[in-house]
């Protein structure tokens, strides 16, 4: 005979399997669907602004416009949600799905899609050697000198990269500095806001990268990863949330305890 179950537990289990695990309020759900727009519109903008500069001012005016439209807009408008202190906020803090903080992220997030679904643009300037670092630093990021991407890096939050000098990105490297994960509220602290009804939260925190760091290949760094300088990390396997990579191995830390931001 199997083991029994008793009622209690199994109703405890269903309510458990019944709780949705992104669970967001109607507004917040509408003003993320509304910001996922942004990529398609940063896509028209472009191509309505470079016919238009083609069609009055020659080709040259409209390959500037193109290139201006599609790699320097979207840093300086994700910069209009991005004050140092909202940054500092967020990587101190929990944030709840659906609450102000969380959708600042998601517009920041909306205003890189496009590089993320065309890879090959990101491609095109890692092909001038300081170009593509350049770049990541308009969006907010720290990046030191003389560092190496290899083909095939992908990127999230860009704001979010604190890497040192003479740093070399392995090929297919994934850098994440956010994770999603399911909220433990308690049912006498629940948040009365509207906009925060979710069982899940933002957690987001910088990668961290020492001077002269060898990423070894098809490597996942996630959220509040750091390594320290001159180490080589291995390559092909993902390493846990807020490690730390010092003489030749990984270490967990703590961070993050149950702090929640929901503004």
């Amino acid at each position: 005979m199997g083991k029994t179950i008793m009622a209690s537990e199994l109703s405890a289990e269903t309510g458990a399997l019944k709780r949705p695990a992104f669970d967001l309020s109607v507004r917040a759900r509408l003003a993320m669907i509304a910001l996922g727009y942004l990529p398609l519109l940063h896509l028209a903008a472009t191509v309505v602004c470079t016919a238009a500069a083609g069609a009055t001012l020659g080709r040259p005016a409209a390959l500037l416009t193109a290139v201006a439209m599609l790699y320097l807009l979207p840093p300086l408008g994700a910069a209009l949600a991005r004050p140092s202190a909202l940054l500092t906020r967020l990587e101190q803090e929990r944030c709840a799905a659906g609450s102000p903080a969380f959708l600042r992220w998601w517009y920041i997030t909306q205003w890189q899609v496009v590089f993320n679904r065309l890879p090959v643009l990101e491609e095109l300037l890692r092909l001038v050697p300081g170009l593509y670092s350049a770049w990541l630093r308009l969006w907010g990021a720290k990046i030191g000198a003389f560092v190496y991407w290899s083909p095939g890096v992908k990127l999230f939050d860009r704001p979010f990269l604190r890497f040192g000098n003479r740093v070399v990105i392995g090929a297919d490297t994934k850098i994440c500095p956010h994770i999603i994960a399911r909220r433990e509220l308690q049912s006498d602290k629940r948040e009365h806001s509207a906009d925060v009804c979710g069982g899940a939260e933002l957690v987001l925190s910088p990668i961290e990268i020492g001077d002269d760091v060898l990423v070894g290949g098809s490597t996942l760094l996630p959220a509040g990863v750091s390594i320290a300088a001159c180490e080589q990390t291995p390559g092909g396997r993902p390493m846990a949330p807020f490690a730390r990579y010092s003489n030749g191995r990984h270490q967990r830390t703590t961070r993050f305890g149950s702090e929640s931001c929901s503004e």
